[in-house]
């Protein structure tokens, strides 16, 4: 977008050999979170992943791009399909001219990229997977490369409440399963992975080791009463763009709305059901085939199209619902079918989030629990009296493809997304302010001019050491993008809430972070503010706070903080673990540390996108020294940082290595600016005056 090529190391590649088919009951979601929890676990951050073999050629189109979608989230750069027939299949569906097909396959043929089933290419590295054997999953309830098998999601949920149910601690749990789902250490992993679970259920007294429940009665508006318990499902959302792109889940998951409704089945009380398609093609095959009334029978209305729950804009939980929750304190679910799980992300009253299908979460909305078993517990009665089992709503395969082959056409593709960038008639009557420049509002709450370039003089200063350098933030494992760039809804006694009260917005009129992205005096005051967020700087507390040293250490939140450090001329320094911004690229999550007056961070690994992002805002990454970590090293994040060295970058060399001194301590700390590339825009303050700069030059 700036016109800036992109630069990285030579990555190395990782072929991903595909065999087999997926068996029946499987889909493309169960195959995705499977594909990710194995390339997590073998490490592709900064690596190419390209996925080959005669499997490939058994996956649809969608279902390719459901996996290249989630590169994010297992860590590549990239996750590749060769071209085949059925890549120019999709692109003749979709609308392309027969020109361009036949341009496409000649390119691909000559170039040497068209998909070859038998060859065995040469690669860095190979993993391989056997379509057969993949089995219907779910992923959480904090990372979507924490894969759970179906079968297992009723005490695997119940060996992660314990990380959310205050005191569950000591009602004891069968140590027999502890080695399935071994308990993770808080303080040093953020609070991922999983507790050992308890026993066959929750109660409202421990009893043979099970975990205390707090089951809570509700009455809704119309009358409506039930009891609300830990593990509740109480969001239900068909979401995100790929997922709700593929036809063949989309599908599934009408036609088992379909069979329920059909069966009597209705979604429970306190879910919140939503459907938002990432394309409008979805709604005209689903009118089409005649399945939208099933969908909307329970309670899967169309919202919108593209991003919704996936990206925290949720919305509200039924006030009842919402009400019950926070008197006391449930640990309730959301299931949905986006590609994100992050804590805090999906709404701040729901605590754990599970990715699944969408058939999945039209089952879950069935259920109305994570404590159930989905294969063997019945999602309901019938109208006669009788238990209704998954099995006997779940479409069979030749049903989807039924419905597929007669309901969805390449017209659709051209008629809905011929004029897609013209807009609806209010967009068409806005008024447009005349110029080459943008007109900034002074008093807009939602577009403000940032200060990225206020006082910026025509050539790079010389780049300094960073001395006198205090902690903002000390952060474990697996700290992601959503943890640290603001998301959701925008809470009325959160620092970007009083900003919004003070300048006259009412709280129904606050919106949501990613609405206000273009007012940095909203965002500055999100970031480091995800509710989920443990800042082991300020023990016992969890969201956006810190402990302030330009005084006597009291707590505080994190931007309060930064204005008193900024105020007395202080850097900043973030402390982390391993996989430091993980998750999808959120520009906010540099541009946020940035404008706090964070001058570098030290982790122990970084995510590709991050790493460059903060560059990019002219933050420094360092790494600490392999094998070492903050709490090897004994840094408790309240000693005073300098970092030296960082001047040899004025010399157009990069140092391998900065020394850093922390109180008494001292290590050399490794520079993660990777390429001359990366070294240019640090020494620019950051990729947009970099680009600026040369932009008055030319």
């Amino acid at each position: 977008m700036l016109g800036q090529p992109v630069s990285m190391l030579i990555p190395r590649v990782v072929g991903f050999k595909l065999s087999g088919d997926l068996p029946e009951g499987s889909t493309a979601t169960d195959l995705v979170l499977t594909i990710t929890e194995m390339l997590r676990k073998h490490g592709v951050v900064g690596k190419f992943v390209e996925f080959y073999g005669p499997g490939v050629s058994a996956l649809p189109l969608a279902n390719r791009a459901t996996i290249g979608n989630m590169s994010p989230e297992f860590g590549s750069t990239i996750a590749v399909f060769p071209i085949d027939e059925e890549t120019v299949k999709y692109l003749e569906l979709t609308g392309r001219s027969k020109e361009q097909l036949a341009l496409v396959e000649a390119y691909a043929k000559e170039q040497g990229l068209w998909h070859d089933p038998s060859a065995e290419p040469r690669y860095s590295e190979k993993l391989e997977l056997d379509l057969a054997t993949v089995v219907p999953s779910i992923a959480g309830p904090k990372r979507p490369q924490d894969r759970i098998q179906v079968t297992d999601a009723k005490p695997s949920f119940r060996a992660s409440l314990k990380d959310y149910v205050e005191g569950e601690e000591e009602n004891g749990y069968d140590e027999s399963v502890a080695e399935t789902f071994p308990a993770s250490d808080p303080a040093t992993s953020n609070g991922h992975g999983q507790a050992a679970p308890p026993s066959d259920h929750l109660s409202a007294a421990p009893r043979d080791g099970g975990r205390k429940s707090d089951p809570v009665e509700v009455t809704l508006e119309d009358g409506t009463t039930f009891t609300l318990d830990h593990g509740a499902v109480t969001i239900a959302a068909i979401t995100s763009c790929t997922n709700t792109s593929n036809p063949s889940v989309m599908i599934g998951a009408a036609l088992l709305a379909k069979k329920a409704v059909e069966k009597g089945l209705q979604r429970k009380p306190w879910v919140k059901t939503t459907l938002a398609p990432g394309s409008k093609v979805v709604s005209d095959y689903y009118e089409k085939s005649g399945l939208t009334p099933y969908l909307d029978k329970l309670g899967f209305n169309l919202v919108g199209y593209g991003c919704t729950t996936c990206i925290g804009n949720s919305g509200p939980l039924i006030p009842e619902v919402s009400a019950a929750v926070n008197e006391k304190d449930l640990a309730v679910t959301s299931v949905l079918s986006g590609n994100r799980n992050f804590e805090g992300r999906i709404n701040p009253d729901v605590k754990m989030n599970y990715l699944a299908s969408p058939p999945l979460v039209v089952a879950y909305a069935l259920a109305g629990s994570m404590d159930v078993d989905l294969f063997n517990d019945p999602l309901g009665q019938d109208s006669d009296g009788n238990d209704v089992f998954l099995k006997d709503i779940w479409p069979a395969p030749s049903e989807v493809e039924e419905v597929i082959a007669s309901a969805i056409t390449s017209e659709m593709f051209s008629s809905d997304y011929a004029d897609v960038f013209a807009g609806d008639e209010r967009w068409q009557s806005l008024p447009t302010p005349e110029g080459k420049t943008f007109a900034w509002d002074e008093d807009s709450t939602y577009v403000r001019k940032p200060p990225y370039f206020d006082g910026m003089p025509d050539e790079p200063e010389p780049v300094t050491d960073i001395e006198g350098a205090r902690v903002l933030l000390k952060l474990g494992d697996s700290v992601t993008t959503d943890h640290i760039s603001p998301a959701g809804a925008i809470k009325k006694d959160s620092p970007a809430g009083t900003y919004l009260a003070e300048h006259g917005v009412e709280q129904r009129d606050f919106n949501s972070y990613g609405s206000r992205r273009g007012n940095h005096e909203v965002m500055i005051r999100g970031t480091f503010a995800n509710i989920r967020l443990r800042n082991q700087l300020a023990p016992g507390t969890e969201g956006g706070f810190t402990r302030d040293f330009t005084g006597n250490g009291e707590v505080t939140t994190v931007f309060e903080a930064s204005e008193k450090y900024l105020a007395a001329g202080t850097p900043l320094v973030v402390l982390a673990g391993k996989e430091y911004g993980s998750g999808s690229s959120r520009d906010w999550a540099a541009k946020g540390t940035a404008l706090l007056g964070v001058k570098a961070v030290i982790a122990e690994s970084y995510e590709r996108i991050h790493r460059s992002n903060l560059i990019g805002m002219g933050v420094l990454p360092l790494q600490f020294p392999e094998g070492q970590s903050a709490e090897s090293l004994g840094l408790t994040g309240e000693e005073t940082f300098s970092i030296t060295g960082v001047t040899e970058l004025n010399e157009g060399r990069t140092p391998k290595t900065v020394k850093v001194k922390a109180g008494d301590l001292e290590f050399d700390a490794v520079v993660r600016i990777d390429t001359p590339g990366e070294a240019n825009y640090y020494r620019n303050g950051g990729i947009m005056q970099y680009v600026l700069r040369n932009l008055r030059r030319a």
